[in-house]
Protein backbone atom coordinates (compact mmCIF):
# COMPACT_ATOMS: atom_id res chain seq x y z
CA UNK A 1 0.00 0.00 0.00
CA UNK A 2 1.62 3.62 -0.83
CA UNK A 3 1.42 6.08 0.82
CA UNK A 4 1.03 4.78 4.01
CA UNK A 5 3.53 6.54 6.80
CA UNK A 6 6.13 5.10 8.84
CA UNK A 7 6.87 6.52 12.11
CA UNK A 8 10.62 7.15 13.15
CA UNK A 9 10.33 4.00 15.22
CA UNK A 10 9.42 1.75 12.39
CA UNK A 11 11.88 3.14 9.79
CA UNK A 12 14.66 2.75 12.43
CA UNK A 13 14.03 -0.88 13.20
CA UNK A 14 13.30 -1.25 9.64
CA UNK A 15 16.74 -0.26 8.93
CA UNK A 16 18.72 -2.14 11.56
CA UNK A 17 16.42 -5.10 9.62
CA UNK A 18 18.36 -3.98 6.36
CA UNK A 19 22.10 -3.95 8.01
CA UNK A 20 21.47 -7.86 9.28
CA UNK A 21 20.80 -7.32 13.23
CA UNK A 22 18.26 -9.37 14.86
CA UNK A 23 15.48 -8.17 16.53
CA UNK A 24 17.24 -8.31 19.80
CA UNK A 25 20.03 -6.81 18.75
CA UNK A 26 17.58 -4.05 17.63
CA UNK A 27 16.29 -3.64 20.41
CA UNK A 28 19.43 -3.18 22.40
CA UNK A 29 20.63 -0.37 20.17
CA UNK A 30 17.32 1.28 20.03
CA UNK A 31 16.97 0.62 23.94
CA UNK A 32 13.65 -1.15 23.43
CA UNK A 33 12.68 -5.25 23.85
CA UNK A 34 13.17 -7.58 21.22
CA UNK A 35 9.43 -7.64 21.16
CA UNK A 36 8.53 -4.67 20.54
CA UNK A 37 10.86 -4.54 17.94
CA UNK A 38 8.74 -7.47 16.32
CA UNK A 39 5.78 -5.17 17.05
CA UNK A 40 7.08 -2.19 14.78
CA UNK A 41 8.20 -4.72 12.08
CA UNK A 42 4.99 -6.42 12.04
CA UNK A 43 3.35 -2.62 12.04
CA UNK A 44 5.56 -2.10 9.08
CA UNK A 45 4.38 -5.10 6.92
CA UNK A 46 1.15 -4.57 7.81
CA UNK A 47 1.13 -1.06 6.23
CA UNK A 48 3.19 -1.94 3.17
CA UNK A 49 1.30 -5.50 2.75
CA UNK A 50 3.77 -7.71 2.82
CA UNK A 51 4.11 -10.80 4.88
CA UNK A 52 8.17 -10.79 5.95
CA UNK A 53 10.86 -8.49 7.01
CA UNK A 54 12.45 -9.34 3.64
CA UNK A 55 10.38 -8.28 1.32
CA UNK A 56 9.19 -4.72 3.92
CA UNK A 57 13.05 -3.57 3.09
CA UNK A 58 12.74 -4.46 -0.67
CA UNK A 59 9.09 -2.50 -0.51
CA UNK A 60 10.74 0.21 1.69
CA UNK A 61 14.02 0.58 -0.21
CA UNK A 62 12.21 0.51 -3.53
CA UNK A 63 9.69 3.25 -2.40
CA UNK A 64 12.50 5.44 -0.76
CA UNK A 65 10.80 4.73 2.75
CA UNK A 66 14.38 3.37 3.35
CA UNK A 67 17.45 5.14 3.24
CA UNK A 68 19.66 3.26 0.34
CA UNK A 69 23.41 2.60 1.87
CA UNK A 70 26.04 2.70 -0.30
CA UNK A 71 29.76 1.69 1.22
CA UNK A 72 32.98 2.43 -0.89
CA UNK A 73 35.38 -0.49 -2.50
Amino acid sequence: MQGRHLSDREVACLHWSSVGKTSRETGLILGVTERTVNFHIGNVCHKLGVNNRGAAIAIAVRQRLLPVLVTEP
